[in-house]
């Protein structure tokens, strides 16, 4: 009789009455960990603190490591060995203080059968909320039940109320009554016009160009096919090394005359010598040869939008991809020409870029872009990180920030953009921000995301404010001072609202000239929505 040697059977640890097990999921680069893990074991503490005082004691899965100085999961099999450490049927809570890759911990959460808490901090220097709403989506599209909760110093009233009744249930229970379904639309020429636009869109279908997928982690970032097509969408998967090589085919004289297009109309860059540290001609100089290169594989593939992943890959070889990302979006923008130059590449319009190679953003963006075009209207749109945010003179004013792709417009034009160099934590090869603050208007703001199995949407309505010099500036520098910022102004969905509420890191964003305008955009934004099969959602107060 044949035998085998059968593997060992892992014994798992049994769960005890009143623990939870903590975890933290981290960024991929180690300089990123290294920097947050003060705040991040700081903020742990805290929530340690208010389980003590419920009569609960938490067990980190993993300690901090000796070699690298934190206690961050910092890749997908150290999450798998990890999760070894954790009975199946315990508490658990996955405690972020700054951003981290959700891939990390998807799989071992995807099998845990305990319950899940999920907690931030609500802070601007540290972007822990921004990594929430990102693992909260992923868990969302992977259809894995979870609590959510978040607090600026984890001693109010309201998170205290929330531990004790996850810790007494096993769920937190958040206020949706700013959630509602799409209701039946009026017949307006608006929504003759959504309507109208879809049909096009089923019958021709569009194609979405995606430099590699899976930006910084965000599963809940990439689509199926399955999903997509339907809508008219199709994917074309590009790599970013195509990218890279016809980037080397771009003379400096045709990049350096991009840049000088942006400096006549009014950019500055903050240039310095120091390529470690500061920004340089070099540097903007490749950026410029990345959004060349952009347009023309874009060109040869008959994309209606493309994204470029960037973080993973090309962060090492080349500058960063958010100049090249927000001059695509750009109705205003420096002209580029076929390889041959006999024809100008989609002259006088913006062309659709999603930033970090978020499809949600990429559905999005189509989808605004032709309607806004369709009105009249100036297209351009960019997503935001949903990044903090107080209150101010009564209001809670939110602080959107995005590292890439915000068009100048939206900063009220080219002489308001200033180039600021990348953090080189983050981005070691340097690179321009488009910096600036976004100007006071009327917008609309939108998410598309995978939840019950579906595409779903929130549309929601805002309006970005102007503040005092001195508080905008307090702002970025809570926050991140080279980035772009708007102050938004969510119309009746509060700040624990829209927390319990958004599925994603990201907000879409895009300007009306008025406030009657924005409600009539809006109304044929989620009648095309509708009529390609996306299950839409009223977020807030919005008038059709």
């Amino acid at each position: 009789m044949t035998s085998y040697t059968l593997p060992e059977t892992v014994e798992r640890p049994v769960a005890t009455p009143n623990t939870a097990y903590l975890i933290a999921s981290g960024d991929l680069r180690e300089s990123a960990n290294t920097a947050g893990w003060a705040i991040q074991s700081a903020m742990e503490a805290e929530v340690a603190t208010a389980l003590d005082e419920l009569g609960w004691r938490i067990v980190r899965a993993n300690g901090v490591d000796p070699a690298t100085g934190h206690g961050f999961i910092s890749s997908q099999r150290m999450g798998l060995e990890v999760f070894k450490a954790i009975p199946v049927d315990a508490p658990l809570i996955v405690a972020e203080a700054v951003w981290q890759y959700s891939h990390h911990v998807l799989a071992g959460l995807r099998t845990h059968r305990g319950p899940i808490l999920t907690v931030a901090n609500f802070a601007g220097d540290w972007p822990g909320l921004v990594g929430l709403l990102g693992l909260n989506a992923g868990l969302t599209k992977m259809g894995k039940p979870y609590s959510t909760i978040w607090s600026v110093d984890f001693t109010d009233a309201w998170f205290r109320a929330g531990l004790r009744e996850w810790v007494e249930t096993g769920r937190i229970t958040h206020d949706a009554a700013h959630v509602r379904p799409l209701p039946e639309l009026p017949d307006t020429p608006e929504v003759r016009l959504g309507r109208a636009l879809g049909d096009q869109l089923l019958a021709d279908k569009a194609i979405i160009g995606v430099f590699d997928e899976g930006c910084m982690g965000m599963y809940n970032a990439v689509f199926d096919d399955e999903l997509l097509n339907p809508l008219g969408i199709y994917k074309e998967r590009l790599s970013q090394s195509a990218l890279y090589a016809e980037m080397l085919t771009v003379p400096d004289a045709e990049a350096d005359a991009a840049r000088d297009w942006l400096v006549e109309r009014g950019m500055t860059f903050r240039f310095g010598t120091d390529d470690a540290t500061e920004l340089t001609v070099e540097q903007v100089r490749w950026q410029m040869k990345m959004y060349i290169a952009a347009l023309r594989i874009s060109d040869d593939f008959g994309l209606d939008a493309v994204g470029i992943q960037y973080q993973q890959g090309l962060k090492d070889l080349v500058p960063a991809s958010d100049l090249a990302e927000g001059v695509l979006n750009s109705t205003e923008r420096p002209p580029v020409f076929s390889r041959d130059g006999s024809r100008e590449l989609h002259a006088g319009r913006a062309f659709p870029h999603f930033n970090e190679a978020d499809e949600g953003v990429a559905v999005d963006a189509l989808i605004t872009d032709r309607v806004w075009t369709a009105m009249g209207l100036v297209p351009d749109n960019t997503l935001h990180d949903v990044r903090w945010g107080e209150e101010y003179d009564g209001e809670f004013v939110w602080v959107y920030e995005i590292s890439g792709s915000v068009p100048a417009s939206h900063l009220d034009g080219w002489a308001n953009a200033e180039g600021w160099r990348q953090h080189p934590v983050f981005f070691p090869a340097g690179g321009a921000t488009i910096n600036g603050v976004s100007k006071p208007g009327e917008i609309v703001l939108s998410r598309v995301f995978i939840a019950d199995g579906i595409l779903q949407a929130d549309v929601f309505r805002g309006t970005v404010v102007e503040l005092p010099a001195e508080e905008t500036e307090r702002r970025k520098q809570a926050t991140n001072p080279e980035w772009p910022i708007a102050h938004v102004v969510l119309h009746d969905v509060s700040r624990d609202q829209f927390m319990a509420r958004h599925k994603a890191n990201h907000a879409q964003l895009v300007y009306a000239p008025d406030a009657e305008t924005a409600d009539k955009a809006l109304a044929a934004k989620v009648a095309m929505l509708d009529r390609i099969g996306v299950k839409v959602n009223l977020i807030g107060t919005v008038a059709l």
